[in-house]
C-alpha cells in the first residue's frame, strides 16, 4: 500500500454514501414537486403524519437536523397551513408542532411517493433491508459517540 492510498476517492466510504444520498434526493424531486414540498419538508411531514404532534427539539433529534436548518422549513410548512407551532405552557423555550387538517389532506396526496421511489432504486428487497440495517447501525454508533462526547450541563432538558 502506498503512502497516499488512504486519500484515494475509491477508498472512502463517505463518498458513495454522499453520492447515493444526493442522487436519491434528486430522484424524489419529480414526485415531491407536485406536492409543493422539498425533501426536507417531506421528512418533517412524514414525522408529523406518524405522530401528529411533536416538539421541535424531538423532531430535530429524529431527523438529525439542528434548529437553524429546521426553522425555515417549519415556517414554510406553517405558511402553507400544514402545521401549527405553539409554545409549551410549561416552558416558553419549548415549541410544539401540530399537524393541521390541511397537513392530513397532504398525507393522502403523498401516499404514492414511497412506491414511486421504490421503483427508482434498483435494489432487491433483502439488499434494501440489509442496507437499512447497516445505515441505522452507523447512525446509532455515531449518535452514541456524540452523546458520550457531550458533557452533562445540569441534566437533560
Amino acid at each position: 500500500m502506498e503512502k497516499y492510498d488512504c486519500l484515494r476517492l475509491d477508498h472512502q466510504l463517505c463518498f458513495p454514501l454522499y453520492a447515493c444520498s444526493k442522487e436519491i434526493v434528486r430522484r424524489y424531486k419529480p414526485f415531491l414537486d407536485p406536492l409543493g414540498l422539498t425533501y426536507t419538508q417531506y421528512l418533517v411531514m412524514m414525522v408529523l403524519w406518524e405522530q401528529s404532534e411533536i416538539t421541535v427539539r424531538d423532531l430535530g433529534e429524529r431527523l438529525y437536523l439542528d434548529s437553524g436548518t429546521l426553522t425555515p422549513v417549519l415556517k414554510k410548512l406553517e405558511s402553507r397551513g400544514y402545521l401549527e407551532r405553539k409554545r409549551c405552557d410549561s416552558d416558553e423555550r419549548c415549541v410544539i408542532l401540530s399537524l393541521t387538517e390541511e397537513g392530513n389532506v397532504l398525507k393522502d396526496r403523498a401516499l404514492d411517493v414511497p412506491e414511486k421511489m421504490g421503483r427508482c432504486v434498483p435494489l432487491k428487497p433483502e439488499d434494501a433491508a440489509e442496507l437499512y440495517r447497516l445505515l441505522y447501525g452507523v447512525l446509532g454508533a455515531l449518535q452514541e459517540e456524540n452523546d458520550a462526547a457531550q458533557p452533562e450541563l445540569g441534566g437533560k432538558s
